[in-house]
């Protein structure tokens, strides 16, 4: 078996003007493939591939979802399962074991949105059943916390306090339990049971919206989960990307 590097990357708003942090970040991972969130301009796509070293890249009209690899892949697709608001991506690596399906699920934390993440991710785990029995990842900003982590509204940017409030202070987080209960394995939890390990906001990093989930007969093969140091991230995006470097 050989490692292979996965990074996550909600690169905000498109990520036009902020290419040079983005792409400084991405080299300080050294990912093997980027699953990119909120990358609706390809130009700006097509600049991070080539800054970062990317032999393929790809977005698709009107979706968050795009990607890029190091090397050529043997397949990706978008897949937008009935009934969801929301596309997910699958990217298949060339010459390897793995399967990669990138994830956004909708934004803002209040007691309805998160009603719609389970739907959602309740629609994609439906989705992908036929491929349980194989090594794949689950990657990508789920907006959601996890069981046991805490939401601090005072700490969130201005524009998100109201929905939490609207929410009567108190949401029920389900969507990830939803994950878990499918026997997947939380891959940053897994490493490290007891860091905070939050992803966002950059500005003042306090909560873990950022996952990459594996299933739990393949939990030995996680090496790596973390949050790659990077002195540009705070530059280049809201989030924090996530690197998962597993054996395949």
């Amino acid at each position: 078996m050989r490692s292979f590097r996965i990074l996550t990357y909600n690169i905000r708003y498109g990520g036009r003007g902020r290419e040079d942090p983005l792409i400084a970040t991405i080299l300080a991972a050294g990912p093997d493939v980027v699953l990119l969130q909120e990358a609706t301009r390809a130009s700006v796509v097509e600049r991070l591939a080539e800054g970062a070293g990317m032999r393929q890249w790809a977005t698709f009209k009107r979706q968050s979802l795009g990607f890029l690899s190091r090397e050529p892949v043997q397949h990706f697709e978008w897949h937008r399962p009935r009934f969801s608001r929301h596309a997910f991506l699958e990217v298949v690596p060339a010459e390897t074991d793995l399967r990669l399906f990138g994830v956004h699920l909708s934004a803002v934390h209040a007691a309805w949105t998160e009603r719609r993440r389970v739907f959602e991710v309740r629609a994609l785990l439906k989705s992908i059943e036929r491929h349980q029995s194989g090594m794949h990842v689950l990657a990508g900003d789920f907006n959601t916390l996890a069981p046991g982590e805490l939401l601090d509204a005072s700490r969130l940017p201005r524009r998100l306090r109201p929905f939490v409030w609207l929410s009567g202070g108190q949401i029920r987080w389900r969507t990830i339990h939803e994950v878990l209960n499918a026997r997947y394995v939380d891959a940053f939890r897994h490493v490290h049971p007891t860091e905070p390990g939050p992803t966002f906001p950059t500005n003042d990093p306090h909560i873990r919206l950022d996952y990459v989930f594996v299933p739990r007969q393949f939990a030995d093969r996680i090496f790596k989960c973390e949050i790659p140091p990077a002195k540009t991230a705070r530059q280049a995006s809201d989030h924090f990307p996530l690197l998962a470097e597993l054996r395949v």
